[in-house]
């Protein structure tokens, strides 16, 4: 079984050290999926805040530059690149975020968390035309570079 790194011998968490590991070219890719219903997406074009497909991808890109300001053990990295797609389909809205650094550790939180926050941000520009709006299957697609090596899902 592998070991979390995320903690000492003594079961505290700490942030990993990283120092001695070499710089590799990471990108990561994440999904998330906002269910809306039909009557809903139907205004989407029309929103009074504007266009949430656009703001969503906007505050996904800030969000991936700020993941070590939210996840206490994540390091800052310098993004090289990070992309939020979003797709409007029956059922809802389907979100792909991708972030790429070169560096000693991967991406994979800022994908996630460049995801996580264009679903809030839909559910934010959207919720006062519908409360039960949900935010479902946040997960990481696929990762490149790093030691442990490639995934994909």
């Amino acid at each position: 079984m592998n070991k979390l790194s995320h903690y000492d011998e003594s079961g505290r968490a700490r942030m990993v050290d990283v120092s001695a590991k070499s710089d590799t070219r990471r990108v990561a890719v994440a999904h998330a999926f906002v269910k809306i219903k039909p009557s809903v997406l139907k205004k989407l074009p029309r929103n009074p805040k504007g266009n949430p497909l656009e703001v969503a991808r906007i505050a996904g890109i800030g969000a991936a530059k700020k993941t070590s300001e939210l996840i206490p053990m994540c390091h800052p990295l310098m993004l090289t690149h990070a992309d939020v797609e979003t797709k409007i389909e029956a059922r809802g809205v389907r979100i792909r975020a991708t972030a790429a650094a070169t560096g000693p550790t991967g991406v994979e939180m800022e994908a996630l968390t460049a995801a996580a926050i264009a679903a809030l941000t839909i559910y934010d520009m959207t919720k006062a035309l519908d409360k039960s709006i949900e935010i479902q299957d946040v997960f990481l697609l696929e990762k490149t570079g790093g030691k442990s090596g490639d995934f994909k899902r």
